[in-house]
């Protein structure tokens, strides 16, 4: 039967509760429905699941729907059934995740002609038992979903998608609609060529999100800044990005040691834990979602508020992609991204290995996501230009580069410069090897051309290496240059580019941006951002001096043992207030900062107060402690439990001299632990307390080597230290 208008607004108004379409879905349903193929080119949030289900539901058949995440269709097939009430066979899925008895009835369903919608992996697609099975059936179209898996220029290749159109030729024609949020020109022409639909209808949606909001952040102090940012916006849903899967444990860690509600999610998790954390996300019981890019593919959760690349991605693509998973329902967006060069080179570290080709697409790739990163245009304008599409305003009003613009210069002079130089050469060259001849930087390719010796070799020597790709960066999205992706990035001149060297004009352009070469893994985070070391206020931090001696005094105690130095030094630089505070300073710890903490918050708020000092954070980080310690539970629990310290030891690998440094440590950070069980087995009673006086008495401070020097011979460093822990336990915390 003829599906008309009247018949698509009264099922979209019966299954979907909607009065009106969106954008261009009406005329994209029309088309399929009447049996021609279609390209759906629509940001994420755009509506685009809608433009095959409401065609699957009226047309006759079933619709098979290509989807590449077993999660993401779960999520769509619980969707559809809550739209289609009673009836649960009306949508299936299937993958590797069914049991036999879940197989069998997903079988009876379709061989009954009961389900409209079947959601398939692309790796179950090409199992003969099930290609079989959807022949015997018939079928309304064919939908793949998130289509640039297809292209090995797309940001996640899958080996199975490129394969999708054997398929279908051995199971039966029927049209198919291929669908996805992002694809440059490249990804697009390339993802119709290989479902060999090259005459299908193109559907394109303007790539612009209005209502996200584009930032690039120096990568220096990344976890204090998502911290703070994320307090800033209490109760609002996000999800952070990160490369590695143990990046997205720690992080998900820190976050909930600092009272953010946090779940990790990646590919290493099982099945069932991934989907848990997924659940609690949707239902809001956490606030943010750690994850690799495994996650929000196709997400229905419309008010993600913000989206925090902790890494920079390897593509703009996948960038876009997953910013898009923000503010879908129209409401605010936050996309904020940390970038360090550090980044960037593990990225081409982890591209080694790889064939040639391969290594080429995925460096041209990230010498974009490079270009867009330093760039000090319009992050609006750059994103839509490199999808093919021109942002005509000069000013966006939501992105940092906008909202926070960078001075500029009248680039004419340089933009013919460049244009003069790839005219000069009869051969063509990529970005950075154009650059390094204008700012006269030789290397071996360079001299294998001859090209050091060229009249314009150094002619923008003024320049940095890195200026002179940003200008013609700033070319290419002004059409004067065009970037040749077929041949891996080499760089020609327009027309316009020619006619502009013709006649120059002012064009105003924006020189380079530095950035920090970023945080090292492997190092500590450190409890404040500052740490002590003469930088706090000398002022204070002699008043804090005199009460320690005071209290000291008072107590009958060695100033020390109240607080060290490098605790008072720390009270210096972040000015704590409550005990909250305090006990996040160095050296300090909760036990502490509650038994000699009260007198040292009053001087300080007396004094920021008085001084109208502006405290450097309205909050501390909490650090998860050395990462390298993953024993610190242990031995906390072992000492509670009143195991041996061999025993401890051994179980984790030790040597006493490394779990009595593990234990110095734990104490040192203020936790109070008892080991007096194992000193009385091990020690002396007579040697204890002596030790125990001097440290009460005598010491000057806490360091155990004036301990033994002061000691002298006739006492064993063992024994030293644990009496040294006992005290520190007792009377410093």
């Amino acid at each position: 039967m003829a599906i008309d208008s009247k018949t698509l607004h009264s099922k979209l108004k019966e299954f979907f509760g909607f009065d009106s379409f969106k954008g261009d879905q009406e005329k994209i349903i029309e088309h399929l429905v009447s049996g021609k193929d279609a390209f759906v080119l629509m940001p994420t949030g755009g509506g685009k699941s809608l433009c095959y289900q409401l065609p699957a539901l009226v047309m006759d058949g079933t619709a098979i729907v290509i989807s590449p995440l077993i999660a993401l269709m779960k999520n769509q097939v619980d969707a559809i059934r809550g739209f289609v009430s009673g009836n649960d066979g009306i949508a299936h899925f299937l993958n590797s995740s069914l049991s036999k008895a879940q197989l069998n009835e997903v079988r009876e369903d379709l061989l009954s002609g009961a389900t409209k919608l079947l959601y398939v992996a692309p790796e179950s697609l090409t199992k003969a038992e099930n290609t079989d099975m959807l022949k015997e059936i018939r079928i309304s179209f064919y939908a793949v979903d998130e289509a640039h898996c297809i292209s090995e220029w797309g940001h996640d290749f899958r080996p199975e998608y490129r394969r999708i159109r054997s398929i279908i030729d051995a199971i039966g024609p029927a049209p198919i609609i291929a669908l996805t949020a992002t694809a440059t020109p490249k990804v697009q022409s390339d993802i119709l060529k290989n479902l060999g639909i090259q005459d299908a209808k193109v559907f394109k949606s303007s790539f612009n999100r209005p209502n996200l909001y584009y930032e690039i952040r120096d990568k220096s102090d990344p976890k204090r800044d998502i911290i703070r940012f994320i307090r800033q916006n209490p109760g609002k849903s996000g999800i952070i990005y990160c490369l590695s899967r143990k990046k997205v444990e720690e992080l998900a860690e820190l976050l909930n040691i600092n009272g953010i509600k946090a779940l990790p999610y990646h590919a290493g998790l099982d099945a069932r834990t991934r989907a848990e954390n997924q659940d609690k996300f949707l239902m809001e019981e956490i606030d943010v979602i750690v994850a690799t890019i495994a996650f929000g593919m196709g997400i229905d959760k419309p008010d993600v508020r913000f989206v925090i690349h902790y890494d920079i991605p390897k593509s703009l693509e996948g960038y876009y992609q997953e910013t898009g998973r923000a503010g879908r329902d129209g409401g605010e967006g936050k996309c904020i991204a940390f970038y360090s060069y550090k980044d960037i080179l593990k990225l081409e570290k982890f591209m080694q290995g790889k064939p040639v080709a391969e290594q080429e697409i995925g460096k041209q790739l990230l010498l974009e996501t490079m270009a867009y990163a330093e760039s000090n245009q319009c992050r609006r304008k750059l994103l839509m230009n490199y999808f093919g599409e021109d942002y005509t305003r000069d000013n966006c009003g939501a992105c940092d580069n906008c909202l926070n613009p960078k001075k500029q210069f009248d680039g004419q002079e340089e933009m013919c410069l460049i244009i003069e130089l790839i005219e000069s050469m009869p051969e063509h060259f990529k970005t950075e090897h154009l650059a390094n001849i204008l700012a006269g930087e030789s290397n071996a390719l360079i001299k294998s051309y001859e090209q050091d010796k060229l009249e314009l070799f150094g002619a923008g020597r003024d320049h940095s290496v890195r200026f002179w790709c940003d200008i013609i960066h700033q070319g290419i999205v002004r059409h004067f240059l065009e970037k040749d992706i077929e041949s891996y990035g080499l760089i020609g001149v327009t027309d316009t580019g020619r006619e502009f060297r013709e006649h120059p004009y002012t064009i105003m352009l924006t020189g380079e941006r530095q950035f920090a070469e970023g945080e090292d893994d492997d190092e500590d985070m450190p409890v404040q951002g500052v740490k002590a070391g003469g930088g706090g206020d000398q002022v204070l931090l002699e008043m804090l001096k005199k009460l320690r001696s005071d209290l000291s005094k008072k107590l009958h105690l060695q100033p020390w043992i109240i607080f060290g130095d490098p605790a008072l030094e720390d009270m210096s630089i972040t000015y704590p207030v409550s005990i909250e505070d305090l006990k996040n300073c160095q050296g300090v710890g909760e036990g502490k900062a509650r038994k000699y903490g009260g007198e040292f918050i009053s001087l300080i708020s007396k004094y920021v107060e008085e001084n109208e000092i502006e405290r450097p954070d309205d909050f501390v980080v909490k650090s998860m402690g050395n990462p390298s310690s993953a024993n610190k539970l242990y031995i906390i629990q072992g000492i509670d439990r009143k195991l041996s310290l061999e025993d401890i030891a051994a179980a984790k690998g030790l040597e006493m001299d490394e779990l009595l440094t593990e234990i110095e440590t734990i104490v040192a950070a203020g936790t109070k632990l008892d080991i007096n069980y194992y000193i009385s087995q091990t020690v002396d009673d007579d040697i204890v307390d002596e030790i125990y006086d001097y440290f009460k008495e005598e010491a000057a401070s806490d360091s155990l080597q004036d301990a033994m020097n002061d000691l002298g011979q006739d006492y064993d460093e063992f024994e030293v230290r644990l009496v040294r822990i006992k005290f520190l336990c007792e009377v410093a915390n």
